[in-house]
């Protein structure tokens, strides 16, 4: 038991130290050697539990994609309605993009061509939103001839776009940021009565997505 705790352990800051990393220097030009000496482990290590650096990336992005679905869970099962959720989602997103460098890392590895194109942390993302996008539509939440395919395209364009700006300016994440985009788009497709109700900044599925952060 002990030694299978000390290797859950070492693994986890070999994920913590490789995202570091990743993020830090960028996933060709990064080394095992540095990845090892940054969780304080030897490379006999890193090598048993991941066979090459590509192992240990995609381990980076399945981290990543596990703190996803269960920031879209919580949101879920907040009790808002559909586009509520996607605000609150998305101000969660935010912040473990700014807290949490195994998400930005994975965030960045998923765009990675070194690694085959594997996007699983995007298709996560993309997928909850076109999925919460559709139930707005049968909910009618969505104001007169706004497609909910568009709006969800719109949603992980920005979402994902302000990730990569944010990798030269933090600012790009800033909440007045997230904010002034919701209040600039769901003016344009909410109905007047879910508008009225709307919470731009994040509303109670956004505290319950705080607690899971914390």
């Amino acid at each position: 038991m002990v030694k299978q705790e000390r290797a859950v352990r070492t693994r986890k800051s070999l994920i913590q130290a490789a995202a570091a990393v990743f993020a830090e220097e960028g996933y060709v030009p990064s080394s095992l050697a540095t990845i090892s000496k940054r969780a304080g482990v030897s490379n006999g290590a890193l090598h048993f539990h991941f066979a090459n650096k590509k192992a240990l990336a995609q381990a980076v992005e399945e981290a990543a994609v596990e703190v996803i679905r269960q920031l879209v869970q919580v949101s879920d099962r907040s009790g808002t309605n559909a586009l509520q959720s996607l605000v609150d989602a998305t101000h969660g997103l935010v912040g473990r993009l700014l807290e949490d460098i195994v998400v930005r890392a994975g965030f960045d590895l998923s765009a990675e061509r070194a690694l085959g194109g594997d996007t699983a942390l995007m298709r996560t993302w993309q997928a909850w939103v076109e999925e919460t996008m559709r139930r707005a539509e049968a909910d009618g939440h969505l104001a007169p001839g706004v497609e909910p395919d568009d709006a969800a395209a719109a949603i992980v364009a920005v979402t994902v776009g302000l990730e990569v700006l944010a990798g030269g300016d933090p600012q790009w994440l800033a909440e007045r940021r997230i904010v002034g985009f919701w209040k600039l788009l769901l003016s344009g497709i909410a109905t007047d009565d879910v508008l009225v109700s709307a919470w731009p900044a994040g509303g109670r599925a956004q505290t319950a997505v705080d607690v899971l952060e914390r």
